[in-house]
């Protein structure tokens, strides 16, 4: 059983202490707005400084995965929790300050946002081919999707029960969760690159744009589909005069979810990479076609449940297939430049569809997330289409003997 092999090759205390590292990026959004709109009583700007954190994630985390590759991941992590951890301790100080600091020490959180996610998923690509179980990094990868979802289904939801003890309690736990979980996650469980052991093969240190920028592309319309679907719930609880009901409604669309990305672990191996980015890019479309639909027909509660298995599924294929796409000295930046592309899109999502939500509803929210789907889809689409005769950059999920991820087939065999 997969996941039961994972246990042996990361050992047990690896996925407590990383489900806790990753939630400080889970509660900084909201934590963050609480924050500045009690301290300013203005929805308005605590909207715009959180807006601002998120674009500078998108910003940092590339640095950081650049830093990584180059100086190890182990004292890279570290030193962004110990930054972040020191971003946050401003933003308290400043929380009482002027506007103008307040929003610098929001935009400070964002810079230096612990890359969890990214990092990890690198480290397991290594951890699996160090222990020459490579058939287990889609059980690792379907993992890290659910794990993320929970994340963001358990982050929130800490966030809203600490608020009603203080507004200032959601960004002091958040620096404790810095300090007790993501900086000894980074101590324990990363390590530096190993060389790569196939020394005639010269590696290539240059990224592939193109595919990396379909990869980005994908990401951002993830993340813009996630603030669609945001705003979209948020309308629909206040029609029904329940405020409370639109974190349910995310955390119902988050488990399903986690449990969709947790059962990809068990895909046919010969499934390739290529036909799983399109497939799911097509479920994608078609779930979310589902809860646009069933939101005006039936209910948006049961309409969401069958849009959200179609989430990770799709987002695990970008994970793999940028994983297989990098050159291996250049693993950490190329995986952190996929993520920067969702708090991009959830930025623009949310932006559109509130939008259009203040002049069509919940309808109007919605249809971004639809047509954000359909041009997902279409990216897939043309993708294989541009690629189907050639396999430059979208690599089948287990290497062959005499295959190298990131370098041309033919400079593997020259050099055995």
């Amino acid at each position: 059983m997969s996941y039961r092999s994972l246990l042996r090759v990361a050992g047990v205390g690896f996925f407590p202490l990383g489900f806790l590292a990753r939630l400080p990026y889970a509660t900084s959004a909201l934590s963050t707005l609480i924050l500045l709109q009690a301290s300013t009583r203005s929805y308005a700007f605590a909207g715009l400084a959180s807006a601002a954190q998120s674009i500078a994630i998108a910003v940092g985390g590339p640095t950081v995965g650049v830093l990584a590759d180059r100086y190890g991941h182990r004292p890279v992590g570290t030193a962004a929790a110990l930054a972040n951890f020191g971003a946050w301790a401003i933003l308290l100080a400043t929380c009482h300050g002027t506007r103008e600091s307040m929003f610098a020490a929001a935009t400070l959180v964002g810079l230096t946002q612990p890359q969890v996610g990214p990092l990890v998923r690198v480290h397991w690509s290594r951890l699996v081919r160090s222990h020459d179980e490579h058939h287990l990094l889609s059980a690792a990868l379907s993992y890290e999707a659910s794990a993320d979802e929970m994340s963001f289904v358990a982050g929130p939801a800490l966030v809203g029960l600490l608020a009603s003890v203080s507004p200032l309690a959601p960004a002091v736990t958040t620096m404790f969760l810095i300090a007790g979980s993501t900086i000894p996650f980074a101590l324990l469980y990363t390590h530096r690159p190993t060389p790569w052991p196939l020394s005639g093969v010269r590696l290539k240190s240059q990224l592939p744009r193109r595919p990396l920028a379909v990869m980005f592309l994908a990401m951002v319309a993830m993340g813009a589909i996630f603030g669609a679907v945001q705003t979209a719930v948020t309308v629909y609880a206040d029609t029904i005069d329940k405020p409370g009901a639109s974190g349910l409604l995310y955390a119902e669309f988050g488990i399903g979810s986690a449990l969709a990305g947790a059962a990809c672990a068990w895909i046919p191996q010969r499934f390739s990479l290529r036909a799983r980015y399109v497939s799911f890019a097509a479920g994608l479309f078609v779930g979310i076609g589902v809860l646009f639909v069933g939101a005006q027909l039936v209910s948006v509660p049961l309409a969401i449940a069958p849009a959200s298995l179609t989430i990770a599924p799709y987002m695990i294929s970008l994970y793999t297939l940028t994983e297989r796409l990098a050159p291996v000295e250049r693993a950490a930046v190329a995986m952190t430049i996929l993520c920067a592309g969702g708090p991009l899109g959830t930025a623009a999502g949310q932006a559109v569809s509130g939008g259009l939500a203040e002049a069509h509803g919940l309808e109007g929210a919605l249809v971004v997330a639809l047509v954000v789907a359909a041009g997902a889809l279409l990216l897939a689409l043309s993708a294989f289409l541009a690629d189907r005769n050639r396999s430059i950059w979208i690599i089948d999920p287990v290497p062959t003997e005499n295959q190298v991820p990131g370098v041309p087939a033919e400079d593997v065999q020259n050099a055995l």
